[in-house]
């Protein structure tokens, strides 16, 4: 097994993982804000706590809604990665 190799794919593999466990809370906070963003456009309120809290509040029900899954996917992959090193030392 050449290692640069297996690294690389251990990196890609981090990254992916990263990006599905970051997808669900992120996209919903993005519609979000840009959704806040128009009303505020379209009213002319500029009140800084306006954009905030709904955000927060749309970060809080999707961490309710996914955060156990987005935990066991990263357990997974923790798990994955543990299973691999005996590899690494052959």
């Amino acid at each position: 097994m050449e290692q640069p190799d297996y690294f690389i794919g251990i990196a890609q593999q981090a990254l992916w993982i990263l990006s599905l466990a970051a997808a669900p809370i992120l996209i919903p906070a993005l519609l979000a804000g840009l959704v806040l963003g128009m009303i505020q456009a379209a009213t002319s309120i500029n009140e800084a706590t306006l954009s905030f809290v709904p955000k927060l509040i749309v970060v809080a029900i999707c961490l309710a809604l996914f955060g156990g899954a987005i935990l066991m996917l990263i357990a997974d992959f923790t798990q994955d990665i543990f299973a691999r090193i005996p590899e690494l030392t052959r």
